[in-house]
């Protein structure tokens, strides 16, 4: 005899087995023991989501000799018949093959006549989108009106294409996509039920391929109990699936990370699609964030995902696939030399008197050239720092505040309005700042090009201290 799929073998038969729906199976629970029934229901989600279990558990429910009841006691032939879908008042239909209006008026026939032998009859109709037009039409006034005895489960992927009349006619019950976390525990205890050993990292594999569909999550665990010979692994899971290992994934970014030669990696990755490298390149990602792997940060992340995004955009334009994998590597590696936000402003922050000899020499050229004699005397290592005059400070000031404008007139604006020259003595420009909100920002953003203005205009030996100040209104 043979053996039944996982997917129908372990269908869920009472409410409380249906995965993943929680909230559905309470409410139509306690409409059932309450009695408050509606004449139609819509049921819609992704596939495999637990919509048809949930439709005949509902009409077994229905059927029961104990109806209506939230938990029908699957041993009187109402529910053994009912289990077995062979019950004469559950007329199932398939819309995707019967999508006429002969097919709806046949349909509508069995409407008027009472049940056999439950005490209601309930009509499950799947796929309920792809009915005809002049079908929908002529469902509706039945729909509306059944006799007291029906009820109607209609089913369906995509309810958007079923007109307005028909979803304000029913009870509307949205099925969610199955938390990952659900399924894997519905495998672990199929897997122990059926005596078959496991390694989690395989059923991750099965579980992400299933996108949250468990009816096609178990379609592939068939399979992989088939391939893997009753003892499902890691290794022929993803030899199974197609999919890159993700020991060697790990490699692969270690090599990324570490800047070392990817040839020798090139040729395994090429015997895969390129589309789907990059795809399991931003899944690995994923779980590294999620897993806050150290060898990343924040800002690293954002740009591999950048470079596999447009990696992926260059596929769609029929680029060559292994000039795609090649740029993408190596812009990758580039990614890494690209520093933070934070490591540039602590490094601003941090600047140390390291130019050398030449670079003094040719600021003191552009200074004697631009400015005067004075700003030779100020930068000069080997003399003693001279205070400027007054008007020589004033002028030096000025002459800063233009170099500012020059480079943005924005950020010379905000440098203007925000900064008050104070002194410049023993080489220590004191600056009164008032900088706030957009002006700070830009200041704060742009003051690694401020600080070489300062030293390019008052000497490369020029420490820098700000007085913060308030501004007050006048009154």
């Amino acid at each position: 005899m043979n053996k039944k799929v996982l997917a129908l073998k372990y269908r869920p038969k009472k409410f409380q087995d249906v995965i993943g729906q929680d909230t559905i199976s309470t409410t139509l629970s306690l409409a059932l023991d309450s009695n408050r029934l509606s004449h139609a229901y819509l049921f819609s989600g992704l596939r495999g989501s637990g919509k048809t279990s949930t439709a005949r558990i509902m009409a077994k429910a229905l059927v029961c000799v104990n109806a209506p009841t939230s938990k029908p006691c699957d041993i009187c032939d109402s529910c053994v018949s009912a289990n077995e879908n062979k019950h004469l008042d559950i007329i199932e239909m398939d819309a995707a093959s019967n999508r006429g209006i002969d097919d709806i008026k046949t349909l509508i026939e069995h409407t008027k006549y009472k049940p056999t032998s439950a005490k209601f009859k309930v009509f499950i109709i799947d796929e309920v989108h792809m009915l005809t037009t002049q079908a929908f039409n002529a469902l509706l006034k039945t729909l509306e009106e059944p006799p007291l005895f029906v009820k109607f489960i209609l089913a369906t992927t995509d309810p958007l294409k079923l007109p307005a009349t028909i979803l304000s006619r029913t009870q509307h019950f949205r099925f969610k996509k199955i938390a990952a976390k659900n399924i894997q525990h519905h495998l672990i205890h199929i897997l122990n039920l059926e005596n078959i050993s496991y390694e989690t990292d395989a059923l991750d594999i099965l579980i992400r391929s299933g996108h949250g569909s468990l009816r096609d999550t178990l379609t592939l665990l068939d399979q992989a109990i088939i391939y893997s010979k009753g003892s499902i692994n890691l290794v022929s899971v993803s030899d199974m699936m197609g999919m890159i290992d993700p020991k060697f994934m790990s490699n692969v970014f270690d090599i990324i990370l570490n800047k070392q030669d990817y040839k020798n990696i090139l040729n395994d990755l090429e015997s895969y699609e390129v589309g789907q490298v990059i795809d399991e390149m931003s899944i690995y990602l994923k779980h590294a964030m999620l897993s806050k792997d150290n060898r990343f940060d924040t800002y690293m992340f954002d740009r591999f995902f950048r470079i596999l995004g447009e990696s992926k955009l260059l596929l769609t334009i029929d680029c060559d696939s292994g000039f795609v994998l090649i740029l993408m590597i190596n812009k990758l590696i580039e990614a890494i030399n690209v520093k933070s936000i934070d490591s540039i402003i602590n490094e601003v922050q941090n600047i140390q008197e390291n130019a050398t000899a030449t670079n003094q020499k040719t600021k003191l050229e552009n200074e004697i050239h631009n400015n005067s004699q004075i700003k030779q005397e100020t930068i000069s290592k080997n003399e003693d720092s001279i205070s400027p005059t007054n008007n020589e400070e004033n002028d030096l000031y000025k002459n800063l505040i233009k170099k500012v404008f020059d480079r943005s007139y924005d950020l010379g604006e905000c440098f203007e309005k925000s900064f008050e020259f104070n002194s410049f003595e023993n080489n220590i420009l004191t600056i009164n700042s008032s900088a706030i909100g957009n002006c700070k920002t830009l200041l704060f953003k742009h003051f690694s090009h401020i600080r070489l203005m300062i030293e390019d205009t008052y000497g490369e030996s020029t420490d820098i201290q700000f007085n913060k100040i308030v501004k007050k209104d006048l009154p």
